[in-house]
């Protein structure tokens, strides 16, 4: 089998020893082996269909909403969440876009429309892309981003620029990265950000198959770290990123999108597996994310804040639980 290493020469590795990417015939690998659902597994859910489909059926959860067309202009340290993966951070000077994906994705309904409009996104600096998914990397909302934001820089994982929609008229910079490098960033903007490991896997076409790097993001100033998990499933990387950001305040982790669990287990975290994710990280808050947005999965659209919530008042989160709604800004 042909395997070699892929990495941005550009770019230093933050961890001693790191090499890159591992590619198995042109396909990146996670850390872990990862064991997807097997066909056997695919048809006897098919067969069986969804445990909790009246109560999905009879539910009435909606996302708390907030319209805020002005996000885009505070000067504060401020997190919102867009909803799913996207998030409008301020941190210390600096604006950050993560996953923007606003709208309807392919055969997906929004379920929650976005707080804002694709007019109201300007003056962002970064947009970070966790995965080539087309819940995360959108190419209808960047299309819409892209021209009022001209001179934001997209930190991606690798391979991923070429999906990128500027075409020939936009000239965005675009930095691609392996796990464990960091984002040439100005000294100005006093900010590191860092690609991460997540356990989980790309595909967009029938014959691109782990063809693109996935992953998560650490940002850090001298004042604030966050993390940005994208989409993980659960494994050991919590314990390695904890080993080398030992103080992180904020995890924008996922709750959502996690039955039946023979089948989505190899791809994300339960709440209960969040939790605990969270607490090797050591951090201190934790925002909710990839729920009630879109229907991707067998669990009812409310039961993973609802799980969330149980996990806390059975004392088992070591931290803050911030139950954010779409467009509700939380300083920090």
């Amino acid at each position: 089998m042909t395997s070699e290493y892929a990495y941005n020469a550009n770019l230093p590795f933050i961890k001693q020893g790191c090499k890159g990417n591992l590619l198995k015939k042109g396909r990146f690998v996670n850390q872990i082996r990862r064991v997807p659902p097997g066909v056997d597994t695919i048809f006897k859910w098919q067969i069986a269909g969804n445990k909790q489909r009246n109560e999905k059926r009879t539910e009435n959860f909606k996302l708390k909403y907030f319209e805020d067309k002005e996000i885009f202009n505070t000067q504060k340290n401020v997190i919102v969440w867009l909803g799913h993966a996207s998030f409008f951070i301020r941190l210390d000077g600096v604006s950050i876009l993560t996953d923007p994906c606003l709208g309807n994705v392919a055969l997906l309904k929004r379920l929650v429309k976005a707080p804002c409009q694709y007019k109201d996104i300007q003056n962002v600096d970064y947009i970070l892309l966790s995965h080539g998914h087309r819940d995360h990397l959108d190419v209808p909302s960047l299309r819409k981003i892209i021209p009022n934001n001209p001179k934001a820089q997209f930190l991606v994982p690798l391979k991923i620029g070429p999906i990128i929609p500027l075409g020939k008229k936009y000239k965005n910079p675009i930095q691609e990265a392996a796990w464990y490098q960091q984002y040439a960033i100005p000294k100005t903007q006093n900010l590191q950000i860092t690609f991460l490991p997540a356990i989980h896997w790309n595909k967009r076409g029938l014959l691109d198959y782990n063809h693109n790097l996935w992953g998560s993001f650490l940002l850090q100033t001298p004042n604030k770290t966050i993390y940005f998990a994208g989409d993980t499933a659960y494994g050991p990387h919590f314990t390695e990123i904890k080993q080398l950001y030992p103080k992180i305040d904020i995890c924008l982790m996922p709750i959502g999108a996690y039955k039946p669990r023979e089948v989505m287990k190899s791809s994300h975290v339960s709440p209960h597996e969040a939790a605990e994710a969270f607490n090797e990280l050591g951090a201190k808050t934790f925002i909710p994310m990839h729920y009630g947005t879109y229907d991707l999965s067998d669990e009812p659209t409310g039961e993973p804040i609802k799980v969330m919530h149980e996990i806390v008042a059975q004392g088992l989160l070591n931290g803050e639980l911030k139950d954010l709604g779409v467009g509700e800004r939380f300083y920090y």
